[in-house]
């Protein structure tokens, strides 16, 4: 995995201005600890930060390619899957290849299909090609939002790059928000809307989306979509295809010239990925697998069950590591730790995040790195196979709002008074309708399986991105690349259109998936209900960030005082959070959680030096 960033200006000769390229891709040395590298020309800067993953040699970048007259350079980001296929289509068609990277048969893909190579390439990606005979920049972003890719057009203009934080170093680029700014991180935060980096002017390319700038002017297109269509095969042959496609997408993700290792909490999601990729190196001789779990400090001690926790992990996972006889490591955190990694996990998202469940994943990246370079990691699944509660509860499935994040109301009585008439509720409401507008429609449907798509759909779209973005920002601030199988876009198509008799059978959320591992998974791994990824019960975290906030509230100076009502958050942080009374955001983001957030919210807007702006 790699960042990546560029810079492309019509109206003069930037190629004297290489120092702020040089400065935008040293933000991404994380990304890419092993090499850099830098394209110039008259018109465009292209900068790269490499993390080795396959062929050192022959997958520099910026990688340019001659054809005819023309030169094209690509900058990217991230991995492809059918990279073979791929070569041996454009082999039949004349191209020749000088290394076995997958840049360059991304970049010659390019060369020959234009737009179209899209319709031929599956992976996670984020990537940019500058045509230089004609001074057009093409940019694409992979069909779920594994990657991520940031810009901003401004005074005959427009630049790229990875992280905001890239950006953020451009003399042209400020970090100002507006109410826009504040409505998605009041309103929908930690989850923005697609297109939106929360900094004025700035926009994310959406998943499944492509960039085409050309004469100062841009063609922002979606070359991906899901579609409704009708599911002819009856439950054995729909288990006997989801497992195929499943084992395919895993096996695929494993390429690689450095050690690939496993997240294994010993939920379902990631024992299968753990068993399968276990199995395929048992047959291929590839050695023993390394798996690793996380675990908090004491946790043993002072978990509570309720209906989004019902057990813990670490009893599970070693279950599953000695069934798969893998060499695992247990990752225990610190909670002192977790709560100072909150600064951290601010850092490598550019913006407030998912508080500990962010500064956690942060710490297990950084264990996981010193012993591995790439990770398979068990997101999408709960999104594509229904594995959340409000998949299967009346109230949540008929609720006019997104099913994560529904006391936007609650949410408006922690601002300032100054931002009390923010249309919180309205933005909220209208980014939902706008989202629900979207949906494909199957002629025939019925209401309740019309709805439920509608969810399936507002999750992948939402909340799936959510964790998709979260886990790039934190894997890659220590330099480890981890793959979501579950995000293979055949694999989610599929999903999408299998019946909810089906996918729920056995009376079980993610049922055909767990009918698809019979024979794969132990029996009792395969029965266990569902956990999410585990947070900490530990009193010292919440009296940790209990005294930080309150250190925070003190401080005159501090910034979020300007937008936060100082009394209602005092007592947020007097009660542990008790005092909200409702979840932030999700399963996990509830009273200690919050204040953290609040934390965060605080560290950014000094750390970024962020300008509120009418």
């Amino acid at each position: 995995m790699c960042g990546i960033a560029g810079w492309v200006n019509y109206e003069r000769n930037i190629n004297s201005e290489i120092n702020i390229m040089e400065n935008m891709t040293e933000m991404l040395k994380k990304r890419g600890p092993d090499d850099t590298g830098f394209y110039v020309s008259n018109n465009a800067l292209l900068g790269h930060r490499r993390l080795v993953i396959v062929d050192p040699e022959g997958g520099r970048q910026p990688m340019t390619r001659q054809l005819g007259d023309n030169k094209y350079t690509i900058v990217y980001n991230g991995e492809l899957y059918n990279t073979e296929e791929v070569r041996e289509k454009l082999k039949a068609k004349g191209h020749k290849f000088e290394a076995y990277s997958d840049t360059e048969v991304l970049l010659v893909s390019y060369m020959e299909w234009g737009a179209d190579c899209l319709k031929h390439i599956n992976g996670i990606f984020a990537f940019g090609v500058w045509d230089e005979k004609n001074k057009s920049l093409f940019l694409a972003r992979d069909p779920l939002g594994v990657k991520p890719l940031f810009y901003t057009q401004k005074n005959h203009t427009l630049i790229f790059a990875s992280e905001l934080k890239a950006l953020l170093e451009h003399p042209m680029v400020e970090p100002v928000i507006d109410r826009e700014g504040l409505l998605e991180i009041f309103g929908l935060g930690p989850a923005r809307s697609l297109g939106s980096g929360v900094f004025k002017y700035i926009k994310e390319i959406p998943p499944a989306h492509y960039l085409v700038y050309k004469d100062e002017t841009f063609l922002l297109k979606e070359y991906w979509k899901l579609e409704a269509k009708p599911h002819g095969e009856d439950i054995n042959t729909t288990v006997d295809h989801t497992r195929s496609l499943l084992i395919d997408a895993i096996e695929r993700q494993l390429v690689s010239d450095v050690p690939v290792c496993t997240f294994l909490s010993g939920g379902l999601d990631s024992s299968a990925i753990s068993a399968i990729v276990a199995n395929y190196y048992k047959r291929n001789k590839k050695g023993t697998l390394n798996t690793f779990s996380i675990e908090y400090e004491d946790n043993d001690k002072y978990f509570k069950a309720n209906e989004y926790q019902p057990n813990s992990d670490d009893v599970w996972a070693g279950k599953m590591a000695q069934f798969i006889n893998s060499n695992h490591h247990s990752i225990v955190i610190d909670n002192l730790q977790l709560v100072s990694a909150l600064k951290d996990a601010v850092n490598a998202s550019d913006l407030p995040g998912m508080a500990d469940i962010d500064s956690s994943l942060y710490l297990f990246c950084k264990e996981v790195r010193k012993k591995s370079t790439v990770a398979l990691s068990g997101e999408c699944a709960d999104e594509i196979f229904g594995g959340y509660p409000w998949y299967r509860r009346e109230a949540d499935i008929n609720a006019n709002t997104f099913p994560w994040s529904k006391y936007v109301k609650e949410r408006r009585n922690i601002l300032a008074k100054g931002l009390k008439n923010l249309p919180l509720e309205e933005y909220v409401a209208q980014k939902y309708e706008d989202t629900i507008k979207r949906v494909p429609k199957l002629e025939g449907e019925t209401q309740e399986e019309a709805r439920m798509r509608e969810l399936f759909y507002l999750n992948m779209k939402w909340f799936m991105v959510t964790l998709l973005n979260r886990k790039d920002r934190m894997s890659m601030a220590n330099s480890l690349e981890v793959r979501v199988p579950f995000a293979d876009y055949r694999l989610v198509e599929y999903a999408f259109n299998i019946p909810n008799k089906m996918k729920f059978c056995d009376g079980r959320e993610k049922g055909i998936l767990r009918r698809a591992l019979k024979g794969i998974l132990p029996r009792d791994i395969i029965e266990r209900r569902k956990s999410p990824y585990p947070k900490t019960h530990h009193y010292i975290y919440t009296k940790a960030v209990q005294k930080w906030m309150g250190e925070i509230l003190q401080d005159k100076n501090s910034p979020i005082l300007e937008i936060i009502d100082r009394d209602k958050v005092y007592d947020i942080v007097k009660t542990g959070g008790k005092s909200f009374n409702k979840p932030w955001f999700g399963q996990l983001m509830t009273g200690p959680q919050l204040i953290a957030y609040l934390i965060q919210m605080d560290t950014w807007m000094r750390e970024y030096k962020v300008k509120i702006i009418e």
